[in-house]
C-alpha cells in the first residue's frame, strides 16, 4: 500500500506511508498523493492474511493519530478521494480504468486508516481527526468549514447507489460498502446497544438521509444479482506504444492485485482460521450492510427511515398508487428477490433478510404466500434445520421462525401437502422415495424437537417448533406413514421424561426423609414436560378432529402405540383433551378386533380407511382452532443487533478484528 509496494512487511519501511503519517504536511492540491495512491500492494487473500495487513497497519495508524493533529494529512487523504468520486461516473462512462483504480486504492486506504482509529478512540476523537486538516492549512485557505465525516459518508452513499455495476466499478463499489459497514464498527466494542452518536446522526439524519430508499434498493439488487468478482484482467490496460511498458506492467500488477482483496473467506472468523474464498463478495458485503442499516435503533423523535424502507417497498408490478405515510417506499422485483432468497439460505445473513422481509414487509410475504413453487424457498430451510447440529442457534432459531409465520397461513398449511417430492438427497436417516412437503416438514421439525430436548434444552426452540405444528395440525392432509411414526415417538418420548421426573422427585423426597426443598425444581420441570404434552395432545386432537379421514397412518400409528396414552386418560390436566382420543381409539379398536385376528398391515390399514369414512364426526369433541401468530419480543434489538454484529464479523469479507477487543457478543454466542 503507497506507491509500488508489494508486500506486509515493506509498509513500515515504505517512503510515501511515511510521509503520510509523518510530521510534515501535504495539501491535497500535493503531487504527492498521485505517487501515494498509485500502489500495487497485493491485498490480502484470506483472514490470516488478513490479519497481518490489520497488525501491519496499527502502527502506522497509531503514528498518524500523534501526528495528524499537526498535519492534518487524514483529512487531506479524505479529500484526495473526495475529489475523484466527482468524476467517478463520468470515468465509468469513459472507461476511465486508471482514474478509478486510484479512487479505489485512496478509498482502501482510508478505510485500513478508520478500522485503526475506530478501535483506538471515541467517535468525538475521531470527527476530530477529519477536521485537523482545516487547521493545517495556512490562513488564506478557504476553510469551509464542512464536516468532512459526514461528507466523505454522503458520497459514499452517492457513490453505491449512482456508479453502475461493472467489471471496471466492481472494486471501488465494494470498497465503498466495506467502509461503510466499518464506520458502524463502533458497536462491536461496546456492551451496550448504541442508540445515537455522530456517524448514526449523519446516517439517521443528515445528507444521507434523502437517499434513504435508493440506498436500500441498491443493496437489495447488489444481492440479488450475485454478481462474482471480475477475474483478473491484465488485457484492460494495453500499453500505447514504446512507451507504455511501464504504466501497462504497473497497471496490470493492480489488476491481479485487487483480484486478491475479493477471494477472501469470512477473514472475520475465528483467528488464525481460513475459510473458503467468497465468490460474492460485494453480494455478501451489500446485504450485511443492509442489516445493519436495517437494525438500527429508533431515534428519540423519528423512526429509522432504513428499517421503514425495508418494510414498506413493493413489486415492480404493483400498479397501485403509493401511500403517503410511507415516504421511502421504492419498487423492486419480487421475482429476482424471492430467486435470490431461495438460493441463498444456507448463509446466516440470507436467512436472516427473509426473516426480516416475511415479518415486517406485508407486500412480500403476501407474494411469497402467493407462490406456487413453495418447495423452492421451504427446503432450504428444512435442510438447515435437519442439519441442526453443524447450525449455529441463531441461524435454527430464524429458520424456525420462518416456518411459523409460513404455517399462519391457512393456504400454505393446505399447499404443502399437494407437493411431492421424490428423491431428498440431504435426508439420510430414511430412504424417502416420495414424500409431501408437508410430511417432510412435520418430520424435520420433530427431529429439531428431539435434538433439542437431549442436547440444548432451549425452551423456546421447541415452543417455535410446536407452534408450528399446531398451526398446520388442523390441515394434516395424508402423512406419510414415517411422519406419524415421527409424531407418536415424540409422543413416547415425553411421556418417558415425564415418568423419570416422577420418579426423581419421589426418591428425593424418600432419600430426605420428607425435607421437600428440592421439590419445587422436579415441580418446574414437570410443569414445562406436561405443557409439552397438552400441546402433542392437541396436535393430534385437532388433526383427527379436523381430518381423520386424510390420515390412516396417524390413526395406525396411535393403534401401534395405545399403550403410551393409558396413564394420561385420568390426569386432571388431559382428561378433556384424552376423551377424542379414547374415542378415536377404542372405535378403532373394536372395528379391528371385529375383523378378525392376525390381520395383515394391509388389512389392518383397509380396517382403518373403511372405519374413518363411518366415523361419526359428532362423537369427536370441537376444540377452539390451535393458532399460534409469532410475536415479536420486546426490545428485539438486544438479540438482532449483536446477531447482526456476529454476522460482520465472522462474514465480513476482508474484515478482520481481534477478538479480544468485542464487547457486544462472546465470541462462543450462536
Amino acid at each position: 500500500m503507497g506507491a509500488n509496494t508489494s508486500q506486509v512487511s515493506d509498509l513500515s519501511e515504505n517512503p510515501s506511508l511515511r510521509t503520510l503519517v509523518g510530521t510534515e504536511s501535504a495539501s491535497e492540491n500535493d503531487p504527492f498523493w498521485n505517487q501515494l495512491i498509485s500502489f500495487t500492494f497485493i491485498s490480502p487473500a484470506n483472514s490470516g492474511d488478513s490479519k497481518l495487513l490489520e497488525e501491519a497497519v496499527i502502527p502506522l495508524a497509531k503514528t498518524l493519530i500523534e501526528n495528524n493533529p499537526r498535519t492534518g494529512n487524514f483529512g487531506a487523504l479524505v479529500k484526495v478521494f473526495l475529489s475523484r468520486t466527482k468524476e467517478l461516473k463520468i470515468s465509468t462512462e469513459c472507461q476511465d480504468q486508471l482514474f478509478i483504480w486510484q479512487a479505489h486504492n485512496a478509498l482502501f486506504m482510508i478505510r485500513c486508516l478508520l478500522k485503526v482509529f475506530i478501535r483506538e478512540m471515541s467517535e468525538e476523537e475521531l470527527h476530530q481527526q477529519f477536521s485537523y486538516q482545516e487547521r493545517a492549512i495556512n490562513s488564506t485557505g478557504d476553510g469551509g468549514g464542512e464536516d468532512l465525516l459526514e461528507e466523505l459518508m454522503s458520497n459514499l452513499v452517492h457513490l453505491i447507489v449512482e456508479v453502475p455495476l461493472l467489471d471496471i466499478t466492481y472494486s471501488i463499489l465494494f470498497e465503498a460498502v466495506t467502509t461503510l459497514l466499518v464506520l458502524f464498527s463502533y458497536q462491536l466494542f461496546q456492551k451496550d446497544i448504541l442508540r445515537n452518536g455522530i456517524i448514526y446522526q449523519h446516517i439517521m439524519t443528515g445528507r444521507c438521509l434523502s437517499l434513504t430508499s435508493r440506498l436500500v434498493k441498491t443493496l437489495l439488487y447488489n444481492f440479488i444479482r450475485q454478481e462474482k468478482c471480475p477475474p483478473p484482467a491484465t488485457h484492460i490496460f494495453q500499453p500505447h506504444g514504446e512507451g507504455g511498458g511501464m504504466l501497462y506492467g504497473l497497471v496490470s500488477g493492480v489488476a491481479s492485485g485487487l483480484w486478491s482483496v475479493f477471494t477472501l473467506g469470512g477473514s472475520g472468523s475465528k483467528a488464525g482460521v481460513d475459510q473458503e474464498p467468497n465468490p460474492l463478495p460485494l453480494s455478501n458485503q451489500s446485504l450485511l450492510l443492509l442489516l445493519v442499516l436495517a437494525n438500527l435503533t429508533d431515534g428519540p423523535e423519528w423512526p429509522n427511515p432504513y428499517r421503514q424502507a425495508v418494510t414498506c417497498f413493493r413489486n415492480t408490478q404493483d400498479t397501485s398508487s403509493q401511500p403517503e405515510d410511507q415516504p421511502h417506499s421504492f419498487q423492486i422485483n419480487f421475482n429476482s428477490l424471492y430467486t435470490a432468497l431461495c438460493e441463498q439460505q444456507r448463509s446466516d445473513q440470507a436467512t436472516l433478510l427473509l426473516y426480516t422481509l416475511l415479518h415486517q414487509n406485508a407486500n412480500m410475504r403476501t407474494y411469497v404466500l402467493s407462490r406456487t413453487d413453495m418447495d423452492n424457498l421451504v427446503m432450504p430451510i428444512l435442510e438447515i434445520l435437519y442439519h441442526v447440529e453443524e447450525r449455529n442457534s441463531h441461524h435454527v432459531y430464524m429458520a424456525l421462525i420462518i416456518l411459523l409465520i409460513l404455517t399462519e397461513d391457512d393456504a400454505f398449511n393446505r399447499s404443502v401437502h399437494e407437493v411431492v417430492l421424490k428423491n431428498i438427497s440431504w435426508y439420510t436417516e430414511r430412504t424417502l422415495t416420495e414424500i409431501s412437503l408437508g410430511s417432510l416438514l412435520i418430520l424435520v421439525v420433530i427431529r429439531t424437537i428431539q435434538f433439542n430436548m437431549t442436547r440444548t434444552r432451549d425452551k423456546y426452540l421447541h415452543t417455535n417448533c410446536l407452534a408450528a405444528l399446531a398451526n398446520m395440525s388442523a390441515q394434516f392432509r395424508c402423512l406419510h406413514q414415517y411422519a406419524a411414526q415421527r409424531i407418536i415417538s415424540l409422543f413416547a418420548l415425553l411421556s418417558k421424561k415425564h415418568n423419570k421426573v416422577l420418579e426423581q422427585a419421589t426418591q428425593s423426597l424418600r432419600g430426605r426423609q420428607g425435607d421437600s426443598s428440592t421439590l419445587p425444581d422436579y415441580a418446574q420441570d414437570l410443569s414445562v414436560i406436561e405443557e409439552v404434552i397438552r400441546m402433542m395432545l392437541e396436535i393430534i386432537n385437532s388433526c383427527l378432529a379436523n381430518s381423520l379421514h386424510h390420515n390412516p397412518n396417524l390413526v395406525y400409528a396411535l393403534l401401534y402405540k395405545r399403550e403410551l396414552f393409558e396413564q394420561f386418560r385420568m390426569h386432571p390436566s388431559f382428561q378433556d383433551i384424552m376423551q377424542n382420543l379414547d374415542t378415536v381409539i377404542g372405535f378403532f379398536s373394536q372395528r379391528l378386533e371385529l375383523a378378525g385376528s392376525d390381520l395383515s398391515v394391509e388389512r389392518v390399514q383397509e380396517v382403518i380407511m373403511k372405519g374413518a369414512q363411518a366415523l361419526p364426526q359428532d362423537r369427536l369433541k370441537k376444540f377452539p382452532e390451535l393458532k399460534f401468530k409469532y410475536v415479536e419480543e420486546d426490545q428485539p434489538e438486544d438479540f438482532f443487533i449483536p446477531y447482526v454484529w456476529s454476522l460482520v464479523f465472522n462474514s465480513g469479507v476482508g474484515l478482520y478484528w481481534s477478538p479480544q477487543g468485542v464487547e457486544l457478543f462472546s465470541m462462543d454466542s450462536g
